[in-house]
Formats: structure tokens, C-alpha cells, sequence
């Protein structure tokens, strides 16, 4: 009984409603969407496991991974899922600088069958978007994404502040524009990889990336409503403690923590400092 309520009650989530808190239990109940993005922590064991709960129970005709290029995806797609060491070294994971592969894995075996896709972008060309801007990197789509023009003011300014903060307030302040175009750009790239997956497979479609990319104000729900309104879209965000009031997603998870090194030391001694 209480599983049917449960259930009932998830289904009944408004997509792009009010952010509703949910349990990791409700992930095997969500709402039907032709998107859902899985928001996580890169490096929380909990999160991985959380997703690879939601796309068992999904069961997508493709999974957009934030971590592969296109290129990887394509190089992937021939080799066991069930080999995790042989499907790590068909997309190259090893030296990416994305968390452990084992970690990774469970989404790929969560959904054995899924066409497997890419969202990311080559390193130099979201380089290149911080000096150029991310318009000049996506190429003749990109006032369709939304890249064409600058940001509203208060927009602008607290994904600055969320820059900011994410990289130990260390980051001289002249390079926070920048930080903001590439993740406008990565957002641009994620959604697009996801409407291709959406129009070649016919859905549904699990995304898998940061929770940041997650968000409905400006992330990757945000462009998809830009260049194809029809979708649904469902936003999940995790987290290690509790966000702020009504975070902008669909629903959203409170885990623990890992153990792990102080992010900020790799900065240095001013890594806190403004």
C-alpha cells in the first residue's frame, strides 16, 4: 500500500512545478518524461548508485553521458557493457580526469540496450569558449540554444558568484566571465546531444552530469525548452546538504557525503581567501 501511494504521489509531480524533495525509493517510480536528467556530485558513490536506481527503472532507449565526447560514445558502442575494463578503454576513459570508471559502470548496465551518446566537448574548444565566447564555439545554431546574447544582469552575476565559489574563491574575478560562457556552452552541448538522442531513438532519454547542468533556470532543461518546448523534461538534482529554498528542479535529493580530500587545498593557501 504504502508503495502504491508513493508511486501515485510521484506521479503526480508537475514537470517545471514547485521542487519536490523525494527519497532514493521514489527513483524506481518517477514520472514519465521524454528527458530526465540525473543530476550528481562527480564523485559521490551514493549519486552513482541513486542513478543507476533511476535508469533501471527508466529503462531509456539512450543514455547522454556529460563525461563522453561523441566521438568516445561512437568508440564505445561495440565494446561488452558487461566488461567494465574493456568498455573503459573503448571510450577512453582512463586519463579523462572524470572519477573512476566503477563508479560509472552501474548506468551502463542499468540499461544494457540504450544507444550511448556524448555531450561533451573537446577541452580546447570550451577553452576557447571562455575567450570567445560560447556563440563562437557552437557554431549556427547557437542563437537557437540561447548563446547569441549576453546573460540578464542578475543572471549573470550569480552564476558568477556560483563560479566563484565552486573553484575555492580563488579564481581571479577577470576570468569568471569566461567560466560562465564555457558552462553555457557545455549546458548548449549536453541538451543538443540529448534532442539528437531523443530524435534518433524516439526516447525516453536518461542524462547523466552535474547537478549544476541539472537545473531548470538555466541549465540543460532551459535550452531544450528554447529549441524543442514540446519535450518533457524531468530535472532531478542531488546534493550533500540541504540547497536552497525551492532548488530549481523538478525534484531533488539530500545524501551524505563522501570522505575526501579538502577540494580547496589543491589551491593553495589562498584558496578561501577573495
Amino acid at each position: 500500500m504504502k508503495r502504491w501511494l508513493a508511486s501515485f504521489v510521484i506521479a503526480m509531480i508537475p514537470l517545471g512545478g514547485a521542487a519536490t524533495e523525494i527519497t532514493p525509493e521514489a527513483l524506481e517510480m518517477l514520472p514519465p518524461a521524454d528527458v530526465v536528467i540525473l543530476g550528481e556530485v562527480h564523485d559521490n558513490p551514493v549519486h552513482h548508485a541513486n542513478q543507476a536506481r533511476a535508469v533501471r527503472a527508466l529503462a531509456p532507449r539512450a543514455l547522454v553521458f556529460e563525461m563522453l565526447t561523441p566521438e568516445q560514445a561512437a568508440a564505445g558502442a561495440s565494446a561488452p557493457r558487461t566488461d567494465a575494463d574493456a568498455l573503459s578503454q573503448a571510450l577512453g576513459w582512463e586519463g579523462s580526469g572524470w572519477p573512476s570508471f566503477t563508479l560509472y559502470h552501474p548506468m551502463f548496465m542499468a540499461a544494457p540496450e540504450a544507444r550511448i551518446y556524448g555531450g561533451a566537448l573537446p577541452r580546447d574548444e570550451v577553452r576557447r569558449a571562455m575567450q570567445d565566447g560560447a556563440a563562437a564555439v557552437f557554431g549556427e545554431d547557437a542563437a537557437t540554444y540561447g548563446l547569441a546574447r549576453p546573460l540578464p544582469d542578475r543572471e549573470q552575476d550569480l552564476r558568477e558568484q556560483e563560479q566563484f565559489a565552486a573553484h575555492c574563491a580563488a579564481l581571479p574575478r577577470d576570468m569568471l566571465p569566461g567560466m560562465v560562457e564555457a558552462q553555457r556552452l557545455r549546458d548548449a552541448a549536453l541538451a543538443r546531444a540529448a534532442l539528437q538522442a531523443m530524435e534518433q531513438t524516439g526516447g525516453p532519454v536518461a542524462v547523466i552530469t552535474g547537478t549544476g547542468h541539472a537545473r531548470r533556470d538555466w541549465g540543460i532543461p532551459a535550452k531544450l525548452a528554447r529549441v524543442a518546448p514540446g519535450l518533457s523534461v524531468l530535472a532531478l538534482g542531488q546534493f550533500e546538504g540541504a540547497p536552497e529554498a525551492d532548488p530549481p528542479f523538478d525534484l531533488w535529493i539530500v545524501t551524505d557525503a563522501p570522505e575526501r580530500e579538502d577540494p580547496c587545498a589543491s589551491f593553495g593557501p589562498f584558496g578561501g581567501s577573495g
